[in-house]
Parts: structure tokens; sequence; C-alpha cells
């Protein structure tokens, strides 16, 4: 298994720059803003002679409290795991108090440590690394995660010291057989507890508190006796646009929406305790669009009274409707209730917007719809349609050939997509159809006669001119 490394150090000294740099990815949110990062964020290493996973995590203060205990927790999980330290100090700041704590810390732990002064790209790196020799930790590396400077030779001196493998769990997200699995929401309807609760540990950082996931966090999971390997996605929970002021909670939206791009499977988390909010069809709107198999999870569901569960019911008939192609689950991620169907659900239809369709099947619904009910009339005409086939996967794309498909209306291909999906059960994932007319070769052409047919034209029109007198 590949070696990991993780990234330590206070507050906005520059560790998710430097996990973009050696990742060669914007996988982690950055900005001039400390306590940016709270879950531990794994990438694999590209920069360098050989790959590795490297590890983000989120600063560490002096005297935690709140949520930055649980990020704590994070951080000392990140340690736990690593096969090397790279320890980030701020040379524009110099040597902090917090920066002596955290280097005795660290020391007293007895794994290998690198020092990695950031932001020596103001001056003459030599005189800015000399006030961190009082660390005790070695001659200092003096880098720039931002311009690039010196981090290509500090994680080859890195790599020198680790093995190639080590034992261990591939963390690897990236790789293709892997099913991605989005956990989408609004804010504080238990994203995060619901993935803590798949994995079976405190993996992400929950608090009873809106906006406490700000990055898209891809954690490798694998279950216990299954061969299927899934990348679980946790995202920040999107609000109303209008109700977005802070930027960073800005990035957070663009993170979660390239999420549901990058997944294969979306899992759509609905606090049954806040009703179904319009927020909620917007999100499902944007899943429906992007194409991405879909399962719906009511959580908070547990202790719920039997007024609140029918209200729920309607409100979920009346403005996810678009969404009855979803299987829905009704769970409570803190307790775990009906949380261990939601994999063998990911794996349903994660396998139905993956599937090969057979051309004679999707003709023969074809016919069968058609002949049940026919397209309509357009200008006295009959639309045809004539035959059928699979055009794509992931969703399912079926292509119908005929003439005057521009004018079938939305009404109709919707009963298609109906008749489709019913006769081909593909249940959990949109599905999409696309019509095409085929032309007429002879369109805009004139028959050009030969003289054989002028000349028997010319003698029809005598033997005509003949009898007529």
């Amino acid at each position: 298994m590949l070696p990991v490394i993780a990234l330590i150090g206070r507050p906005n000294v520059g560790k998710s720059t430097l996990f973009n740099r050696l990742t060669r990815t914007r996988a982690a949110l950055v900005a001039d803003l400390p306590g940016l990062t709270r879950d531990r964020q794994y990438g694999i290493g590209r920069l360098g002679s050989r790959p590795y996973v490297v590890v983000d995590t989120g600063g560490i203060g002096t005297t935690p409290s709140g949520i930055e205990t649980l990020m704590e927790r994070q951080v000392q999980r990140a340690i736990d795991e690593a096969d090397h330290l790279l320890f980030l100090v701020d040379a524009r700041v110099g040597c902090t108090p917090e920066d002596l704590a955290l280097a005795q810390r660290l020391r007293r732990l007895g794994k290998p440590l690198t020092l990695a002064v950031n932001k020596s790209d103001i001056g003459n790196p030599s005189i800015l690394s000399a006030d961190f020799h009082q660390l005790g930790l070695g001659e200092p590396w003096t880098i720039s995660a931002t311009q690039g400077m010196g981090v290509h030779d500090l994680i080859e001196q890195v790599l020198e010291h680790l093995p190639e493998t080590v034992a261990g769990t591939d963390l690897s997200a990236a790789d293709p057989e892997r099913i991605r699995v989005a956990v989408v929401g609004r804010p504080n309807v238990g994203k995060s507890t619901l993935i803590n609760r798949l994995l079976g540990e405190e993996r992400l950082v929950t608090f009873d508190s809106p906006g406490t996931t700000r990055d898209s966090i891809f954690i490798p999971f694998e279950r216990p006796g299954q061969e299927q390997r899934y990348t679980l996605i946790d995202t920040a929970g999107l609000r109303r646009r209008a109700r977005i002021d802070d930027p960073i909670e800005k990035f957070s939206v663009i993170k979660t929406l390239q999420a549901i791009d990058q997944a294969h499977v979306v899992i759509l988390v609905l606090d049954a305790r806040a009703g179904i909010a319009e927020q909620d069809a917007t999100l499902g709107s944007h899943i429906l669009d992007s194409g991405r198999a879909l399962i719906v999870a009511i959580n908070k569901w547990d202790g719920l009274e039997p007024e609140l569960r029918a209200q729920v019911r309607t409100q979920f008939e009346r403005r996810l409707r678009f969404l009855d192609f979803a299987p829905v689950y009704r769970i409570s991620a803190l307790h775990g209730t009906g949380v261990g169907h939601l994999l063998d659900a990911v794996d349903l239809v994660y396998a139905n917007a993956n599937r090969d369709l057979s051309t004679p099947e999707l003709n023969r619904l074809l016919e069968s719809a058609v002949q049940e009910h026919p397209p309509p009339l357009v200008k006295g005409r009959r639309i045809k349609l004539r035959y059928a086939h699979q055009g794509g996967r992931n969703p399912p794309f079926i292509i119908i050939h005929g003439n005057q498909t521009e004018a079938v209306p939305e009404t109709y291909q919707r009963y298609l997509i109906n008749r489709f999906r019913e006769g081909l059960d593909l249940f959990g994932t949109p599905l999409r159809i696309e019509f095409k007319t085929g032309q007429n070769p002879y369109e805009g052409k004139r028959n050009t006669l030969t003289p054989r047919q002028i000349a028997k034209k010319r003698r029809l029109k005598r033997l005509i001119q003949r009898r007529e007198r």
C-alpha cells in the first residue's frame, strides 16, 4: 500500500495550499481565513518520483474548544495513520508559542518528521528559517506552497526515507472500480453523521451547527466481506443563494455541485423534522439534470409523531414528485435505523444506471407504447417512430429514430420515458431520450432525365395531342 504523509500545523500556515500542490488538484478549499479545513482530506500525491497518500488536516490551536476540539480529534487520527509527518510553519509570522507547543507534542510521538517553513518567498530563505531552529526539529526546509518553490525537493527528501509500500489499507479514492457516492442536502440534515455511521467511526466532524462541513471530503470505504469498493463524498450543505453571505460558503457550494458531477450515485438527505423545503426540490432538480443515479434518505425519522410523518409524506409527494424514480428510505443516521439498506440500494441503482440495454427489447417496448398510445398529428401528418437503440450509460440514453421527431411534445416524451423505465425496470436512475429524424436523400434534388426518357416523354405528349383532336 502507498505510504501516508500527513500535513500538520497551526491554522492558516498553508497546509491546504501545499496539499493542492502535491496532488496537483484543487481538491482542498484555500482562502486567507484560519480554520477553513475541518475534516481530514485525502489525496494521491503526484509531485515526486513515486505516488503516495497525502492528508490535509485542520489547524491545531493551544486551547481548543467547541468544534475545535472535534477538529483536533481528526488531526490526531491523521497523525496515527501517517508514516511521515510534515510540520508546516509560517515564515511571515515567525516562530510562535503555538509552534513551540506543537513541536514539543510531535517530538514525543517518535514518528519521522520534517519541518517546512512555508511562505519563504518574501525574503532570504536562510534568514527566514533561522528563527525556527529553536523548535529542535533539525534543519528547516524553506518552501513556498503558492509558488511551488522548494516543494519538489522537499517531497523527494521525504520519499527517500519512506518505503515504496507499507502495510495498511489502500487509501486511493481515484480507483475507477470504486462507486463514488456523494451525500448531499441542506445544512445540518445529518450528512456527516450518516457517513460516520456507514464507516463505523467518527471520521468527519459533526457539530450541532449549520455549515460544519465546508469542503467536499472523499473517503475510500469497503464493506466487510464484500468485493465492491466505494468512495463516500461528504459535501457542504446547500442553502438558497440569497442566504449565502460568507464567501467561503459560496466556494463550498461550487465544490458540492462538482462532487455531484463526479459521483456515480447521489444520496439526497432530507430532514424529516424540518420538513421538505424548496431548496430540497432545487437540489433534486440539479441531481436530475446531472443524470446521476439517486437515493433519497429522509433522516431523523425516529421518534417523529404520526401527524408529522404524514405531513412529510404529503410534502414529498407535492414538491419532489419528479423524483418518483428514486428509492426512498426513512432512516436515523444518529441511531443507525435503516442505514444498513443504503449501500445495497447504491449497488442496485449503480447497476441500473450502467446496464446494457438490448436493442430488440427497446424496439419491442417502443412498438408496444406507440400502439397503445400513438404520437399526435402534426399538420395533418402522424409522427412515426420507427426504431430505438441505446446511446449511452450513466444515465441510460435511448435514441429513437423516425420522422417529424422534432415535433414530439414533452408530454409524449415523458410517456415514453415512463414506459421504458417500467418495461426495463430502471429503478433509481434518470432516463434520457433523444429523437433523430432521418434525412431524405432526394430532398432539394431534381430528377435529371436520360435522352431515352426525354424521347419517350415527347412521344407521350404527341399521342395525347392526337387523341385530343
